[in-house]
C-alpha cells in the first residue's frame, strides 16, 4: 500500500472538518495547519492528528505551501477542509500502482446548498491534489491558487466530494472573500468602466447558465450562476474602488 501524507489548511472550519477527516484517517500522516480559529476546529483536529500546526495567514499558495513543507512521505495529498475522500477514492490511492506519474488529478463532485451540481462548468471540476513532494510546488497567485508538478501528471478514476456553499451566508461570506483577493490580483490588468461594470456580471449569468448548461440543476443551477455573476460584479466594483484609491493618493 502507498504511504500517504494528508495536508489540510484551516480557519474556523468546525462546521467541516471532521467530516473531512474522518475520510481520510486511513492515511499515514495527517497534517493540519491553523491559522488562528476561534471555534472548534483546532480540538476536532486534534481527534485525528498530533500534527495540528499553528501558521500566521499570509495567503492561500504560502499557507499550502508551508503545509506540503512538512509532510515526511513523497506522496503527498492536499485537501480543502470541506472535501471529503469517499472509500473508492481511499482505495485506488492506497493500492494503485501510483509511480507511473509525478502528480495525478482528482475529479471533484460539487454541491451547492447539499444538491450535485452537474453543469455550470462544477461538472467537469479536476484538479491536481496528489502528487510527489519531491517534484511539486505552488502557483503564486492570490486566489485560485494550484500546484505545479515537474513530471507527468494523470488522473484518477475516482472522485471526492466537495461542499463548498451549504448555505447562502456561507455562500456571501465565501464570495465576498474571493473577489476581494481577485480584485487584488487583477486591478492593474483589468480596465474597469460603466460598460464593463454592467456587462461582465450579465455575461458571467448567461456564460454558467446557458452555455455551461446550468438549467439542467433547475433553481440549483439558476443560484450558483447568479452568485458567479455577483461574484463577477464584486470584482468590478473592487478593482474599481482600487483604481480611484490609488488615483486619489497619486494626487498628493
Amino acid at each position: 500500500m502507498n504511504k500517504i501524507s494528508v495536508t489540510i489548511i484551516t480557519k474556523n472550519e468546525a462546521e467541516n472538518i471532521f467530516e473531512c477527516l474522518n475520510s481520510i484517517k486511513w492515511a499515514d500522516e495527517i497534517i493540519v495547519v491553523d491559522s488562528g480559529s476561534t471555534d472548534e476546529t483546532v480540538s476536532i483536529a486534534k481527534q485525528f492528528t498530533d500534527k495540528v500546526i499553528f501558521n500566521e495567514w499570509k495567503g492561500f499558495a504560502e499557507q499550502k505551501s508551508f503545509a506540503l513543507s512538512l509532510a515526511n512521505n513523497d506522496w503527498v495529498l492536499s485537501l480543502d477542509a470541506d472535501e471529503i475522500v469517499t472509500e473508492k477514492l481511499r482505495d485506488e490511492i492506497l493500492n494503485s500502482n501510483l509511480e507511473n506519474f509525478d502528480g495525478y488529478r482528482i475529479k471533484r463532485d460539487n454541491y451547492f446548498l447539499g444538491k450535485l451540481i452537474r453543469g455550470c462548468g462544477w461538472g467537469n471540476d479536476y484538479q491536481l491534489r496528489l502528487f510527489k513532494k519531491s517534484k511539486t510546488k505552488l502557483t503564486n497567485r492570490l486566489v485560485h491558487e494550484g500546484f505545479e508538478v515537474d513530471g507527468k501528471i494523470g488522473q484518477l478514476h475516482n472522485s471526492m466530494l466537495h461542499f463548498s456553499y451549504r448555505n447562502f451566508k456561507d455562500a456571501f461570506t465565501k464570495i465576498n472573500h474571493y473577489s476581494t483577493l481577485e480584485a487584488i490580483e487583477k486591478q492593474n490588468k483589468k480596465k474597469v468602466n460603466s460598460f464593463t461594470i454592467v456587462l461582465t456580471p450579465i455575461v458571467a449569468f448567461l456564460q454558467h447558465f446557458f452555455l455551461r448548461k446550468g438549467f439542467i440543476d433547475g433553481i440549483y443551477g439558476l443560484f450558483v450562476s447568479i452568485m458567479h455573476a455577483i461574484t463577477k460584479l464584486q470584482v468590478q466594483l473592487k478593482i474599481w474602488e482600487l483604481k480611484k484609491a490609488k488615483s486619489n493618493n497619486q494626487d498628493f
